[in-house]
Parts: structure tokens; sequence; C-alpha cells
């Protein structure tokens, strides 16, 4: 069974929590209604996420028998066969269409908008695996972009308004990810010696430039999303004052990457930092208090 697990990736679906971010910065995450729908986009979400994992992994099981780590996948060491993932891809499309296709009712007016976004990733998935995930600049914002339809599919499936501000934040934090995962991947291949093609159009010091141009607009979105009327009238002046944790966790992410030259991907170190992990438990406090106790 793990081998399975490991192949779908899921431990990766915590990045489909995004699509709980309308529900829950619209203070409706107590709504039962809205909360089911939340788990349904979740749901059909992680799904094709995984259709795409098994299609990249199976794409490049030459090139990942040579890499020290990822030749531990399971199509990779051989621990599944091409055959059954083959078997397994087509399995979850099938599931993934019959859930969409199953909630059209509930989702009413937004079903067409919701199944759309799900059909994009995919499809711009597809393309990042067989071609644009070798092409500089363009890989690390299809990656950015799977993290806005996450928002997106979150907000047309519970029919929650989502501000331009806010995708645009959404768009930049992930971009942040993934120049940070392309830094590391650099350090790493500097180290061993081996590089990549997805490499290719990068080096660390246009990697650590970009990751502090996009550690800035990040904040600037942030804090122009604070002072967006939508939000100040849902919570007045007090959610400005949340932008010190965010400013703080972005200073200690850099601190680790530019200071400490840590290689790991940046989801690894929020894992692992304990002052991060902290300044994002006391970000959420905030929210969760000016929300849902005020």
């Amino acid at each position: 069974m793990t081998k399975y697990l490991k192949l779908l990736r899921v431990e990766q679906w915590v990045k489909n929590l995004f699509v709980f971010a309308p529900l829950f910065f619209s203070g409706n995450i107590t709504n039962p209604d809205l909360l089911i729908k939340s788990f349904f986009a979740f749901a059909v979400f992680s799904l094709a996420a995984s259709t795409v994992y098994i299609l990249n992994d199976y794409s490049d099981i030459e090139s990942d028998k040579k890499h020290p780590e990822k030749s531990k996948r399971p199509l990779a060491s051989g621990a599944i066969s091409k055959p059954t993932a083959v078997f397994i891809f087509i399995g979850l499309i099938a599931l993934c269409s019959v859930l969409i296709f199953c909630g059209g009712a509930y989702f009413q007016n937004n079903f067409w908008k919701f199944a759309t976004i799900v059909v994009f990733y995919f499809l711009m998935n597809v393309a990042y695996t067989f071609k644009l995930k070798h092409v500089a600049i363009i890989d690390v914002c299809i990656i950015a972009i799977g993290f806005v339809l996450r928002v997106l599919a979150g907000g047309y499936a519970t029919g929650i308004y989502i501000s331009q501000w806010a995708i645009l934040l959404t768009f930049v934090l992930a971009l942040v990810l993934a120049i940070g995962k392309r830094r590391g991947e650099l350090i790493n291949a500097q180290i061993s010696g081996k590089t990549r093609r997805a490499l290719d159009g990068y080096n660390v010091q246009f990697a650590d430039i970009a990751l502090s141009i996009s550690c800035t607009l990040a904040i600037v979105c942030y804090l122009m999303f604070t002072l967006s009327p939508e939000v100040q009238q849902k919570f007045h002046s007090r959610v400005f004052y949340t932008v010190i944790f965010v400013v703080f966790a972005f200073l200690r992410y850099l601190q680790q990457t530019l200071v400490y030259n840590k290689t790991e991907s940046p989801t690894k170190i929020v894992y692992r930092d304990r002052y991060i992990q902290v300044t994002l438990v006391l970000w959420l406090a905030a929210f969760l208090l000016q929300i849902y106790f005020k």
C-alpha cells in the first residue's frame, strides 16, 4: 500500500488545502454546506494532482533512476510496473471525471467554471511535464498558476468572491516556493556535479535575485490585501497588524536560504523551522480571532 501512496504522492495533497482559503477568509468555515463543497473541491483537485504526478514519474523514469533521491520513487525503482501505473492513471482520470459531473447539480451555476479550472489545471500540467518544465521562468510561473487555480476552484465551489489582491498574493507566494525549490536544486547540482534540463536558464545568482524580488512582492501584495476595501470593511484596521508576522516569516525564510544556504525545498524548511512555524501559528490565530471571535 505504501508504494501506491508514494506513487500518488499523497503527502503533496497538502498543497490542495489552498481550496479552503476562500472559505476560511470569508468567515464561513463553520457553514456545513460550504465546507462540504470545499472538501469536494479538495478531493477532485487531489485526484487530478495525482494523475499529473504519475504522468510526470512515468515520463522521467530513466532520468529519475540516476537521481539519488528520485531513484527511490515507485516507478523508477521498479516497485510498481509501467502497466500498473497506466491503469491507475486511467482509473484516477475516470474517477475524477465522475466526481466532477456528479457534483454538477451541487455547484449549480458555478459548475462549468469549476470543471474548466480542473481541466485547465490538468492540461497545463501535461504541457509542463512534456515540454514547459524545461523552459526557464515559464516553469516556475506554471507552478504558481497551479496554486492560483486551487484558490479559484475553492471560490467557484463555494460561490465566494475572491479579490484581485488575494489572487495576486497567491501567485507571488507560490512563485517564492517554486523559485526556492529551483535554487535548492541548483545548489545540490553544484555539490553533486549532476544537472538536468529543468535547470537550464538558471544560476544561483539569478535565483537569489528572483527570490528576493518575489518575497518583496509577496509582502507588498499582502499589505495591499489587508488595505483593500472589502477586507477593511470586514475586519477594520486590525488586520493590518498581521503584516508583522508575514514580514518576519519571509525574512526568516530568506535567512535560512541565503545566509545558512539551506538547500531543502521551501515546504521542507517550513516543516522543520520552529521560528516560521510559530510565526504561522500566531498569524493564523490572529485571523481566527478577528474572523470568528471578533
